[in-house]
């Protein structure tokens, strides 16, 4: 009946093919080995017990009305599991899992004998064998909490990122989703959470790793026939950090399987940690049972930094390094470098090349030369916080000010001129520049710069003051 089986399993494999996504069939039905039909029982061979519970609890349905269509009402299925080696032997064996005498095929899941004994879990990051204690979490020293600066900008995230890494796991931060755009410090921040959890519980396995790794192991996994140790050694962990989801994006297979690792680390209250370029709702490509999953702990953003936050970051690599520079440079590159932290260090490091390989001191003219060949931008975008500055440095008054309710001639025509040159050097909106200076609406900022615009017109001294701010700010 060997030929027989062969051909029906053909006909049910032309009906699935259209019914499920390419990727599916070729994952989930390609290795299914039809070994004999006999008595409306239709046995199958599949590699795996954890392929025998994704068949079970994804395509059962389909298989039977697949079954039902080729081979008639009452036929029933049987599995044959290949399992992992045993210590008597080197050959796999599979465990047999019979139909039910008088039940026709049902998409109730028949659990799986696992009394087998294994040599050990394959590690996808060292080698076969190693020990559960032994996991290499895959940590940078240097991404600490410590080296991490914290600003407005970052804040919520990083408190967020302490808590879970006091109390892994009990916190509602379970999955902690961290998302923002390049360079704002998602890896620093993930994999502090992971040192400082190996910190305070060294018994804790902890884990780190970039989708693309975790794509790569599965893929591997799966070619060696590997795909249950592969699962295995991942529901061992006790805080996982996946750096970067949005790589899982159209990867169905992999996002099965993840989903599969998060249901078992989620349900034994084990840590995981996400980030990604995109918040849950925005990540296209996933699957909604997993995307929802993302979403049931906190979601939070890493946002570009603000002006007070740079300088932070400059000055702590400055301290670090045990190099001097005066803060009008600092101040200048931070005004000019504004997209994300990644960039900001390397503007620093640029200039502080330039001064050691030229033996130059670091001035500002050094500083504004190296900024011309980095940023690529004819007309850079200023920075609102920088704007504020030079505006209040000019007219010799604390920016504090700008934000007060305070009346004064002085310092109403400070605050309008900054908002003037606000709307005609930056991207932000009205909005945006309202809230930034003074916390006002969009209204005052239009008023503000049919104002200024009236006085160039009628007041030379105005527009004198004017330029000289313009100067200040292009230079």
């Amino acid at each position: 009946m060997a030929k027989m089986c062969e051909k029906v399993w053909s006909k049910c494999l032309e009906i699935i093919k259209d019914n499920v996504p390419k990727n599916s069939y070729k994952t989930w039905f390609e290795p299914i080995i039809p070994l004999d039909l006999e008595d409306n029982i239709l046995i199958i061979q599949v590699p795996s017990t954890f392929f025998y519970e994704f068949i079970e609890e994804q395509f059962i349905d389909l298989l039977k009305k697949t079954l039902h269509k080729v081979i008639g009402p009452d036929v029933k299925l049987e599995y044959h599991v290949v399992m992992e080696h045993n210590v008597s032997s080197e050959k796999p064996y599979t465990v047999k899992i019979p139909a039910k005498d008088k039940t026709p095929l049902s998409n109730t899941p028949v659990q799986v004998p696992l009394d087998f004994e294994r040599k050990s879990i394959v590690n996808p990051f060292i080698i076969p064998g190693i020990k559960k204690l032994h996991v290499d979490p895959q940590l940078n020293p240097d991404y600490t909490f410590d080296n991490f600066v914290e600003g407005d900008c970052n804040r919520l995230v990083r408190s967020a990122g302490y808590a879970v890494a006091e109390n892994p796991g009990k916190t509602a931060f379970n999955p902690l989703f961290i998302y923002g755009g390049s360079g704002l410090g998602k890896t620093h921040l993930g994999q502090a959470i992971g040192i400082e959890v190996k910190t305070r519980y060294p018994e804790k396995v902890v884990l780190y790793v970039n989708a693309n790794k975790f794509l790569t192991q599965y893929m591997e996994a799966t070619r060696n026939n590997n795909r249950n140790d592969f699962i295995h050694f991942y529901q061992m962990i006790d805080v996982l950090i996946v750096d970067d989801v949005q790589y899982f994006a159209k990867k169905d297979g992999t996002q099965e399987v993840f989903f599969h690792i998060f249901n078992h680390l989620h349900q034994h209250n084990k840590q995981l940690v996400l980030t990604s370029d995109k918040a849950p709702v925005e990540l296209s490509g996933m699957e909604q049972r997993l995307l929802s999953r993302f979403k049931w702990g906190l979601s939070a953003d890493l946002q570009e930094p603000d002006f007070e936050t740079r300088i932070k970051v400059l000055k702590k690599k400055t301290y670090k390094d045990g190099i001097e520079i005066e803060e009008e440079i600092l101040e200048y590159i931070a005004s000019h470098v504004t997209s994300n932290m990644r960039e900001l260090e390397g503007a620093l490091i640029s200039l502080l090349a330039q001064s050691t390989l030229n033996k130059k001191e670091i001035t500002m003219e050094l500083a504004k030369d190296m900024i011309d060949k980095l940023v690529k931008s004819t007309r850079r975008e200023i920075s609102l916080d920088y704007i504020q500055k030079i505006v209040c440095n000019y007219f010799s008054m604390p920016v504090e000010i700008l934000s007060s309710k305070t009346r004064k001639r002085e310092i109403v025509q400070a605050r309008q001129i900054a908002m003037f040159f606000a709307k005609s050097m930056t991207k932000n909106s009205l909005a945006a520049i309202g809230a930034s200076i003074g916390g006002k609406d969009h209204a005052t900022v239009l008023h503000a710069c049919k104002t200024v615009n009236n006085l160039i017109e009628t007041d030379k001294k105005f527009k004198k003051d004017l330029k000289e701010i313009e100067k200040r700010l292009n230079m």
